[in-house]
């Protein structure tokens, strides 16, 4: 359970909305892609004109305080709008992933006892709407989908403002955030106002975001890592946040916005390695880089092709960052903050320093944050004033999720090395043992396969086999050169020989049979990964485990399978 905080009153979220509304009205704060390169600008004073407009319409509905009123969307001026006028409301927000399928949708809505839905930008309405259940009030959003739905515009346009200050008390429910879902169906994590505002007050201490700061939103909102640092980093600093209006658009999206801070996951940060390599082969990306004269303007231009020339904070997690993948940043003058946390504490735990790499580790922990290592498990247990008040109607769940003296159980084992860095050497659970009874843990493994041209995302399994297999999912543009077979077999020996390097590199009991190339592409619509690209083990075992025995017994270095 969250330990006593010492956030101020100010700090909390509406404090910090009427605090910019009075002091910075024409401040813009947020810039919205409306498509074919056209944006709309907004500043203090038009968010919160709209926000309190839709907050006045909730109040006219009649809900009781504290009802949960949903957001389904993908990243927009008006997600933040939603939300703004939910809590002004007096109400709690659910966000739902927008990439869900119909029935996590109807699950969550159901459980939460959601009493409205905002539907807003959204690619494949058709397959979500399905997921709302009929007789549910929905409102529609700028850039949603086409639907029957009243229109956000009209509303705020016919209802005045709501007036005054109106202020939550810090210990109130503000949201609940259903998890991902990679250990089964999601569970609603409730977090106050003030495990928000204290886990952003330290999260500064650490990373010092300023209000000159400008970033780009893209990954998920309803996600604990973008919700803290855009939405609650907006709050805090009135700093400059750009969405990104598509996955085609990104690179125009990177060069608009120019973000001064930049989080993305690791598998976004390989991918700009690859870009990068596509255009310049690796080993003479490497000498340039050693040579002093030149060393610095060919870093200027590979960043700036990537939008990235005028950050100065750059951040990576929800996953491990593979050190070689750190080492080759801080190559360019890009040293990457690893930063730890979940959305039970808000994802603020652990994250090494600015400008000092600590490759293979997340840091130190946060001001604030106590951390343990169980003595028998190795697993990382954390204490803080940022933990939540627990799973929304899962009493059970709530107690399993701490230890019987208060610490969250995160489930990640770790070390700690001699200056008392973090190190994360896997899920508690995701350990395996083989046929040979010797435990493997695949993580670090996982973070070596990966680092391969080709490979997009793999996964390191075997339970019961003589040795552990790895399988994985090559980039789009490997995917389609694979289906010339002459093609196919020099990335076959090339994958070989980079199993060899890895296999170098483990004890006897590690090393891997094979590794299976699979031609399906794992996406969230299919149920393989995340929303924020986390693969889903259980989903890997249930597909591919009768064909382990089988995969092994070709005696081949590189399986092809073509699902």
């Amino acid at each position: 359970m969250p330990t006593p905080s010492t956030v101020s009153p100010d700090a909390l979220a509406l404090q910090r909305l009427h605090h910019w509304e009075r002091t910075a009205p024409d401040r813009v704060i947020l810039t919205q892609p409306l498509g074919g390169g056209a944006v709309r600008d907004y500043t203090w004073a038009q968010v919160m004109d709209e926000s309190r407009r839709m907050a006045a319409h909730l109040q006219a509905l009649g809900f009781a305080p504290g009802s949960r009123i949903a957001i389904l969307s993908k990243n927009c001026a008006h997600w933040l709008m939603c939300d703004f006028a939910i809590w002004l409301a007096g109400h709690v927000s659910v966000p739902l992933y927008p990439t869900l399928a119909a029935g996590t949708i109807r699950q969550i809505l159901a459980h939460s006892e959601a009493r409205l839905l905002f539907v807003g930008k959204l690619d494949g309405w058709d397959a979500m709407q399905p997921g709302v259940p009929d007789g549910l009030p929905c409102i529609a959003t700028p850039l949603a989908p086409r639907t029957h739905y009243p229109q956000w515009e009209a509303i705020v346009a016919e209802t005045p403002p709501l007036r005054g200050e109106p202020l939550r008390d810090g210990g109130e429910l503000a949201t609940i955030m259903y998890t991902s879902g990679t250990t089964g169906m999601p569970k609603g994590v409730m977090h106050s106002f003030e495990t928000f505002a204290w886990s952003l007050s330290t999260a500064l201490k650490r990373v010092p975001l300023q209000g000159d700061a400008r970033m780009l939103s893209y990954l998920p909102l309803a996600h604990v890592a973008e919700r803290t640092l855009v939405e609650h980093g907006l709050l805090a600093t009135s700093m400059h946040v750009y969405f990104a209006e598509s996955l085609e658009t990104f690179g125009a999206d990177m060069q608009r916005a120019r973000p001064t801070c930049f989080f993305s996951v690791p598998r976004l940060w390989v991918k700009f390695q690859q870009g990068v390599h596509a255009k310049m082969p690796p080993d003479k990306l490497a000498r340039l880089l050693k040579l002093p004269i030149v060393r610095r303007i060919v870093a200027k231009k590979v960043l700036t092709a990537l939008g990235l020339d005028q950050c100065t904070i750059a951040a990576g997690g929800a996953a491990p960052m593979p050190p070689e993948l750190l080492r080759w940043y801080e190559r360019l003058g890009l040293p990457i903050i690893e930063v730890y946390g979940m959305t039970e504490n808000c994802g603020v735990s652990h994250a090494t320093l600015p400008g000092v790499q600590r490759p293979g580790t997340v840091g130190l922990a946060y001001d604030g944050v106590q951390s343990r290592l169980d003595p028998q498990t190795g697993e990382i247990q954390v204490k803080s004033p940022g933990l939540m008040l627990g799973y929304y109607k899962e009493s059970e769940l709530t107690r399993d999720a701490f230890t019987a003296d208060g610490w969250l159980h995160t489930g990640d084992k770790g070390q700690l090395d001699a200056e008392g860095n973090l190190r994360i050497t896997g899920r508690v659970k995701d350990l395996f043992k083989t046929s040979k009874g010797k435990y493997v843990a695949p993580a670090p493994i996982e973070d070596k396969l990966v680092m391969n041209g080709v490979v997009e995302a793999c996964v390191v399994t075997g339970a019961n086999l003589g040795q552990p297999l790895g399988i994985v999912m090559l980039n789009a543009e490997s995917a389609k050169r694979a289906e010339d077979s002459t093609q196919r077999q020099a990335m076959a020996v090339s994958l070989s020989a980079h199993l060899d390097a890895v296999n170098a590199q483990l004890d006897p009991h590690e090393q891997l049979d094979c590794l299976v190339v699979v031609s399906e592409p794992w996406t969230v619509d299919n149920g393989f990964i995340t929303p924020t690209f986390k693969v889903k083990r259980n989903r890997i075992e249930e597909v591919y485990a009768p064909l382990y025995e089988r995969w092994t017994g070709t005696h081949q270095r590189v399986v092809w399978h073509h699902g």
